[in-house]
């Protein structure tokens, strides 16, 4: 029978894993091989994904995807069935041979990537290492570039370096390969291997493969407060003894065990001459295969090779299509090839099975046999709040309302909560400007500051506290495990849009930051589905356009603030998820993607790691405020303080002059001398502005901005956010801070200024329609361009970031004229 079969709390042993490709070696290399037991957590009819528990960790598959694994009931199931018929846990010992590692005149440096399955907690452990407090989500694939950190340790100067998470080392997704390719080329003294202590024989697959890699390692036992609390024991000395690599239990989100790890690190790299490595036994056949294959390397002088002998031949083998590549380049290799592919299908006929297959089946037989020896389970579920917890948040019922309510309570708390912080920072900002405009004399540099520095600066920096608080959320979201949840529960969904479940995350991910957003779409393995997901990413709200939502949803919609963010966040995905029908249906066509993930345990973030998570995030937009938000405010205030026009404004002036004379005169009153001198500076300004050299850009294209309610000044602010859209509040900043009518003005916020600006015939410039078809605007026009950049990087291509520019400005042009001319017939 097949997988999909099974009904709830059902138990089955697999038989065969049916089709081809990538997604029979994803979940081949997840632990689905013969003869491993897997329960049914939740098979709803009617509804996808399903979720099962095998290995003692829950994965979901589509029910297409189930339909090809083919299972026998355990009450059918003989003992001979749930056996591991794999070949004998058995070890070999030979000399190792000495790789180059990094050296310095007094032997005192050392180099270490730390390389583990995702959720393992393995930057945990770099950032309690490293300090650096790189941020990781809990999810599959979080890290799409490594990084790097210093410190020391005994003496010794340690660069550690973070890899991708990656269930195993092969060509199948850009993390893997990045992983390999990074061990290979860089070749790092030792490596640290972070196994999850509570998904031991899951993990331990990867551990093979280093193995098979003749790499230098220590594993780094993690988590292992949470195979303490389960009761079960674990007995890793001798295990470490065993497959001849130390062991060391850790618990990296405490920091416990961190300096015994790095104690084993420097006594592996002390006795790197010293080590004996150990192999793993394949069984007769295909180590007939690999020795012969070894052998023939030998006669073809190949006794250079990149990778080991042993693992070149394990690779052709298994048909890698990297290492095929790196054959095929060498002299003879496509002999070699030949010949490994001749070997395969003698494996295959003598084993019944694929030799991808055959030799996954072998290293969990030898992972199984190790633990057999090595771990004992005394029943006790340490999960059971997970499931729990599962049963409300993945239910088809309400699943959705509670994701949807959790998104609408970010979104109220960002304005309900940042407000009062706000409106300290507001007040500072103010008091700042008005101790500068009193202390300073009158002149440019005193403009400069108050009307371009503070004026945008200040615009925007009242806003930090709205984006930690949305931050916090999304981090709380990451780290407890509710992010993979979500992709879960959003799959069918996604998958009605021709994407992937996967694809979810990096969305959400975006109303952080689409940059960041788009590299995530590494971790979605058909390239059809990554590329629309990076395309549709900058419709979802970053957090650069929220100072632009809170500005103008506070000012003009102070009542219904929480209510107009969830609105134009919902519409972002609304658009998302049409686009993405539209280039499914006309660019990216058929290669329909699996939809295999792991779905972590539920861990309470800690307070530290939150904290963390949006200290760095408030130094990257302090960074960004002295940095493209500050020289774009120079700019702005530039190309507005400039040209003076000093005959036009010396004439203005003479008029002043003789008002003032006539009142000296006593030929006018009190009254009629302010009227006069207040409308000829009212004429100043208005001269000024409009003839600066931002006054005549914002002219220019205010043709193509009127039809969408726009004036000269709402046009310029757009024009300036294309580099980051948090320049368009402080674009309005500097352009409405110069427009001060008297001294009594700089008490008036930017808020103020906004909802008392009037166009030439007296109309207010900003109505709620104008402010809605602006935010529309806002949100889907013209990704910043680091999203571009990053868009440009991910696809390979200049093409789709060019794409990416002219749809979204495209649509948003067409929008905010929809919503603006159809609400004016209903709306005066």
């Amino acid at each position: 029978m097949r997988l999909s079969e099974l009904q709830n709390g059902e138990k089955a042993v697999i038989v065969k894993v049916h089709g081809s490709g990538a997604f029979r070696k994803r979940i081949l290399e997840m632990g689905f091989v013969r003869g491993k037991a897997i329960e049914v957590l939740l098979n709803a009819p009617l509804k996808d994904p399903i979720k099962y528990k095998i290995m003692d960790y829950e994965v979901s598959l589509r029910r297409s995807e189930a339909q090809m694994v083919e299972v026998l009931p355990q009450n059918l199931a003989t003992t001979e069935d749930e056996t591991k018929v794999h070949e004998a846990f058995t070890l070999r010992q030979e000399n190792f041979a000495d790789h180059p590692h990094s050296d310095s005149a007094d032997g005192k440096k050392i180099t270490v990537a730390l390389v583990g399955n995702p959720n393992a907690g393995k930057t945990s452990l770099f950032n309690f290492a490293s300090g650096a407090h790189e941020h990781v989500g809990n999810y599959s694939g979080v890290t799409v570039n490594s990084k790097e950190g210093y410190f020391k340790h005994k003496g010794y100067q340690i660069t550690i370096v973070d890899l991708p998470g990656t269930y195993s080392i092969s060509a199948y997704t850009p993390e893997e390969l990045y992983v390999r390719r990074h061990i290979v080329n860089n070749k790092p003294d030792v490596i640290i291997n972070v196994v999850a202590a509570s998904n031991l024989e899951r993990n331990l697959y990867l551990t093979t493969e280093l193995i098979d890699m003749q790499a230098s390692f220590v594993i780094a036992l993690n988590m292992y407060d949470e195979l303490q609390k389960s009761g079960n024991t674990f007995e890793y000395n001798q295990l470490g003894e065993m497959i001849g690599v130390p062991i060391v239990p850790t618990n990296s989100r405490q920091g416990e065990g961190i300096a015994e790890l790095f104690d084993a690190v420097i006594a592996r790299f002390e006795q790197q001459e010293k080590r004996k490595h150990v192999t793993i036994y394949y069984g007769n056949t295909i180590e007939n295969a690999i020795s012969k294959l070894c052998i023939q390397m030998d006669k073809l002088n190949m006794s250079h090779l990149q990778f080991p002998q042993r693992y070149v031949a394990i690779k052709l083998l298994e048909r890698d299509a990297d290492i095929l590549r790196y054959v095929q380049s060498l002299s003879d290799g496509n002999l070699l090839i030949a010949n490994a592919e001749e070997m395969a299908q003698h494996i295959e006929s003598i084993q019944k099975e694929d030799a991808e297959a055959a030799f996954t089946n072998a290293r969990y037989g030898y992972v199984a046999g190790g633990l057999a020896e090595t771990y004992r389970e005394v029943g006790t579920n340490p999960f059971l709040m997970t499931q729990a917890l599962d049963k409300m948040v993945t239910n088809k019922y309400i699943g959705f309302p509670i994701f949807f309510i959790f998104m609408w309570l970010m979104f109220e708390c960002t304005f309900r909560l940042g407000s009062y912080p706000m409106d300290w920072i507001e007040s500072g900002v103010s008091l700042l400007s008005d101790w500068l405009r009193g202390f300073m004399a009158d002149g440019m540099l005193k403009d400069l500051l108050i009307d371009g520095v503070i004026g945008g600066v200040g615009g925007v920096i009242v806003f930090l506290p709205n984006i930690l608080i949305i931050y916090a959320f999304i981090s709380f979201m990451e780290d407890s495990g509710y992010m993979a949840r979500a992709a879960f529960i959003m799959d069918k969904a996604m998958h009605k849009m021709g994407l992937h479940g996967k694809s979810f995350i990096p969305l959400v991910m975006g109303f952080g930051c689409n940059v960041p957003a788009v590299m995530a779409t590494r971790t979605v393995e058909s390239r059809n589905s990554r590329m629309i997901t990076m395309l549709i990413t900058p419709f979802m709200s970053c957090s650069a356009r929220l100072p632009v939502y809170l500005l103008f949803a506070g000012t003009f919609f102070p009542e219904q603030a929480g209510l107009v963010l969830f609105g134009l966040y919902f519409t972002g995905i609304a658009l998302a998820v049409i686009s993405a029908r539209v280039f499914k249906r006309f660019l990216f066509r058929g290669e329909d993607s699996p939809f295999v993930m792991e779905l972590p345990p539920y861990r309470f973030p800690t307070t530290k790691s939150v904290a963390i998570h949006m200290w760095e995030k408030s130094k990257q937009y302090l960074r960004k405020m002295g940095g493209v938000i500050l020289v774009a405010s120079v700019i702005v205030w530039f190309l507005t303080y400039f040209p003076t026009h000093e005959s036009e404004m010396a004439a203005l002036d003479n008029q002043i002059a003789q008002v003032e004379q006539s009142f000296a005169d006593k030929a006018i009153s009190q009254d009629e001398r302010d009227e006069q001198v207040s409308e000829f500076e009212r004429q100043k300004r208005k001269y000024h502005q409009e003839n600066s050299y931002i006054g005549r850009a914002g002219h220019f294209i205010e043709p193509v901005m009127q039809p969408l309610g726009f004036d000269w000044k709402i046009s310029v602010s757009l024009l300036a956010a294309m580099p980051a859209k948090e320049v368009a509040v402080s674009a309005l900043g500097v352009i409405y801070t110069g427009e001060e009518e008297d001294e009594n003005a700089p008490s008036q916020t930017l808020q103020d200024r906004l909802r008392n600006d009037v166009r030439t015939d007296g109309t207010p410039a900003f109505t709620p329609l104008v402010v809605v078809s602006f935010l529309l605007f806002v949100l889907i026009y013209f990704p910043c361009l680091a999203t571009i950049v990053a868009i440009k990087g991910e696809s390979g291509s200049w093409r789709w970031g060019l794409f990416s520019i002219v749809f979204s400005t495209g649509l948003a042009w067409i929008l905010s004229f929809a919503v603006y001319q159809i609400g004016s017939c209903f709306i005066n």
